[in-house]
């Protein structure tokens, strides 16, 4: 009975600390608002509350400012959370850098999310070898199948442009990757940057008589100002391809990606690992293999570029 007394007790003190406790805090850093990132922050929300983690969110906006997103990062440090994350290359960046510069006792784990190439970006030294604090989840692009679609929707390419912001890692890793394949598709690549949001439309312009199709990868500047893409592509009967699938539904002829809202549930799992004690260090970094195709039949007309019945036949989504 003693026993009994003294295991229901314990039980009790163990009951009461965790409620003194409360949830675990979580910072967030995200690069800039737009319907991608969005979905990956709920995705890993909605993960939480399905597997009854208790956490409390402190999320913060960079609005597509990497001086802002520096600031985030090292105010981010100072909240004592119990885990930090950053949602797009640039905010993974800030995060990591403010987190090196930590003293030893405001260390804490960082995860990232939505990092097309953690290696390039200097997150982590390899996918199988991620840091003593940092991992995360990557949306590393099957360039090879983007441009199988893109040819297969519109055979013929000869000048395929890439709009994106010079200035972001993952930009420009897809980059040089489409120019390593480009001989492989037949094709030549135009390039047009824009190193912020209010300099997209006059990239976009610029590209009118240069080429024969644009593709935006997952570059958080462009797509945070993907209306005025779409707007050039229209006014010019030039088809607009992206590699999120969420951009479709604002205006893309088509997108072969993956969904974002899955991407972020995937890294709801690993914070959910990390909160219940295990090392970043013992947790490599994971990728998103589903492919979705999305397809916008209104814009394809709009930009003179009607889908063709195969690609139709496979979609996951078409938008009439």
């Amino acid at each position: 009975m003693k026993k009994l007394l003294m295991i229901l007790c314990a039980a009790t003190v163990m009951l009461a600390t965790s409620a003194l406790a409360g949830p675990s805090v979580i910072s967030v850093n995200q690069f800039v608002e737009h319907p991608a990132l969005d979905a990956v922050l709920k995705g890993i929300q909605d993960y939480l509350k399905d597997n009854s983690v208790d956490a409390e969110f402190k999320v913060h906006n960079a609005q597509a400012n990497m001086g802002t997103a520096t600031q985030i990062g090292q105010q981010m440090i100072g909240e004592k959370s119990d885990l930090l994350i950053a949602i797009a290359t640039p905010s993974a960046q800030a995060t990591a850098q403010a987190l090196s510069k930590a003293p030893a006792d405001m260390k804490r784990p960082f995860l990232f999310t939505a990092v097309t190439d953690p290696v390039a970006a200097g997150l982590v030294e390899a996918f199988d070898k991620p840091s003593e604090y940092i991992t995360g989840v990557s949306d590393l692009l099957p360039v090879e199948k983007h441009l199988e679609m893109i040819t297969t929707y519109k055979p013929g390419i000869k000048k395929l442009a890439i709009l994106y912001n010079a200035g972001e890692a993952n930009s420009k890793a897809v980059v040089a990757t489409v120019k390593e394949l480009s001989s492989t598709f037949g094709f030549e690549v135009v390039e047009a940057t824009a190193p912020k949001t209010a300099d997209v439309y006059a990239a976009a312009k610029s590209l009118v008589g240069r080429c024969d199709a644009v593709f935006i990868p997952t570059d958080n500047t462009i797509v945070a100002a993907l209306e005025s893409v779409i707007k050039v592509g229209t006014q010019n009967k030039l088809p607009i391809f992206c590699a999120d699938v969420d951009s479709v539904a604002r205006g893309a002829v088509a997108a072969m990606g993956f969904d974002y809202y899955k991407h972020g549930y995937q890294t709801g799992a690993m914070v959910q690992k990390i909160l219940g004690g295990t090392s970043p260090k013992s947790l490599p970094v994971e990728f998103q293999e589903e492919l979705q195709l999305h397809i916008n039949l209104k814009s394809a007309a709009a930009m003179g570029a009607p889908a063709p019945e195969a690609l139709l036949k496979t979609a996951s989504k078409i938008y009439e």
